[in-house]
């Protein structure tokens, strides 16, 4: 009789998996809360709630997302140490603005042809987002789909769930015309507008090996720089101040991010002049000849997250964080809305810049 097929032979190695999710154990394990033992290997992560005695009427509030075409960059450069941290901020920082801790964390990582060495590393990141987060990685996905994939690529998806208290999620319903909107500062892209920065460095033929005209430091690690995690910074400021929404600058930037938090009748009033355009945008700004109002729909521009909080309350956060020297800014307020959802003053600066 004929050799029957196998599924190494058609692509498939089920024993590196298995030598993969050995490997990977105390990444899961360091990131133990209570509620989860950082455990790996069932069909399903568990979470037990009621180790979390603080919550009394809790309200579980999820997120799922990846990054992007910021995936192409670290495969093209061979980093994979942060993509990880990425995935796990896209998701968490989705959680954090309606108030929420988040408590666990999911991935699915597929690939042609899995190369365990690759794949630790960006589970390692994973792992390391998620104590930022101080959330649990309780399970995942490891998929190997000959054909799906070309050599050396792999993609990434995060999960993750959260709980707050019910009278404590967010935006709340008392935003109003004065409000004022606090923005914190971005680390660099995030996870956003790479599909444009790509077709930029492939236009203009620009090496990411290359040291960028505005830093010592070379193109490609900066613009794989990872995505701030702000849930324990925003956890804390939410602990201590009335803080009515907070609106995370992902896809369609300053632009379509903030009014989504806003009550349809208001709209924000954003001063371009309020916070300095970082060298990075400003580089990608004349590189690709990108209009201003492009700017501010695309990218962060240097404003990752956005709080919003009473005239009185802004004030007190802003003291607070001036003496905790954290940097932020006042970069403009809530308005009745007449016709646009975000409206920019003083655009000139970043047309300037």
């Amino acid at each position: 009789m004929s050799k029957g097929f196998s599924y190494a032979e058609a692509g498939v190695n089920i024993d590196e998996g298995n030598r993969l999710i050995e490997m990977i154990k105390p990444f899961a394990r360091a990131t133990a809360r209570k509620g989860a033992d950082g455990s790996l290997g069932g069909f399903g992560g568990v979470f037990d709630l009621k180790a979390i005695k603080k919550f009394k009427d809790p309200v579980l509030v999820s997120g799922t997302d990846g990054v992007g075409t910021k995936l192409k960059l670290a495969q093209k450069l061979g980093l994979h140490d942060t993509i990880g941290i990425d995935l796990v901020a896209m998701c968490v920082n989705d959680i954090i603005v309606h108030g929420a801790e988040p408590l666990f964390f999911l991935d699915y990582f597929a690939t042609g042809k899995l190369d365990n060495k690759v794949a630790a590393s960006v589970i390692k990141g994973i792992a390391k987002g998620c104590k930022m987060a101080g959330c649990a990685l309780i399970g995942g996905e490891t998929a190997e789909m000959p054909g799906m994939y070309n050599p050396g690529e792999y993609d990434l998806a995060g999960f993750s769930v959260g709980a707050a208290e019910r009278r404590n999620l967010l935006p709340k319903k008392d935003i109003k015309s004065g409000d004022i909107l606090i923005g914190l500062p971005s680390s660099g892209l995030h996870s956003n507008g790479f599909s444009l920065v790509n077709h930029i460095l492939e236009k203009k033929g620009i090496n990411l090996q290359d040291s960028a005209i505005f830093s010592s430091k070379k193109l490609g690690e900066i613009l794989l720089e990872p995505t701030t995690i702000y849930v324990k910074f925003c956890l804390s400021l939410l602990e201590r101040y009335k803080i009515k929404a907070l609106a995370h600058i992902t896809g369609g930037g300053l632009m379509e991010n903030v009014h989504r938090v806003l009550p349809a009748n208001l709209a924000a009033e954003i001063d371009c002049r309020s916070w300095p355009l970082p060298s990075l945008f400003k580089w990608l700004k004349a590189a690709g000849q990108i209009d201003s109002r492009e700017m501010l729909k695309t990218f962060n521009c240097g404003i990752g997250m956005v709080m919003v909080a009473s005239k009185s309350e802004a004030e007190k956060i802003s003291k607070a964080l001036k003496s905790a020297r954290k940097l932020h800014y006042i970069i403009g307020q809530v308005v009745t809305r007449k016709t646009e959802k975000t409206l920019f003053t003083n655009l000139k600066y970043f047309d300037e810049a």
